[in-house]
């Protein structure tokens, strides 16, 4: 797309929409959202950065080896925090009862291990979908 106001809005607003995402991510506990929706608005951003600028510019922002290592690193540190449920001799992704600390209620470290696996799962889903994105537009 050769639009020059469609390239400065997109610039503008990138970091808000990016923002957003992350918000939405570490307040998944609190309020509706969490990972999934969270990396999925991330994901946008970087989708509007590669429609706005090109396949190249949109490559060089995030890389395919940078999003499979967040893709790979985002579910080994999910299923590590999960286990650690299981190595205090509990179930999969125990929280309270693992040693996690709950915080205040209605703070954003009141969740014990929720917040910590949301990231995780955000990362997870704002590669995925940025690497599919990426691979669609190679195959084009």
């Amino acid at each position: 797309m050769d639009d020059l106001f469609v390239r400065v809005i997109t610039k503008m607003i990138l970091p808000f929409i990016q923002l957003y995402g992350v918000y939405v991510i570490i307040h998944g506990h609190l309020s509706p959202g969490g990972g999934f929706s969270g990396g999925a608005i991330f994901a946008a951003s970087i989708v509007l950065y590669t429609l706005a600028f090109g396949l190249k510019p949109g490559q060089k922002r995030m890389p395919h080896k940078v999003s499979s290592k967040i893709e790979t690193g985002g579910i080994i540190f999910f299923i590590l925090m999960g286990f650690t449920g299981i190595i205090a001799g509990y179930n999969f992704l125990t929280n309270q009862e693992a040693g996690f600390p709950m915080g205040e209620l209605g703070s954003v470290f009141s969740a014990g291990l929720i917040p910590i696996v949301t990231i995780a799962i955000g990362l997870k889903v704002m590669s995925t979908i940025v690497t599919l994105f990426h691979t669609m537009l190679e195959e084009d």
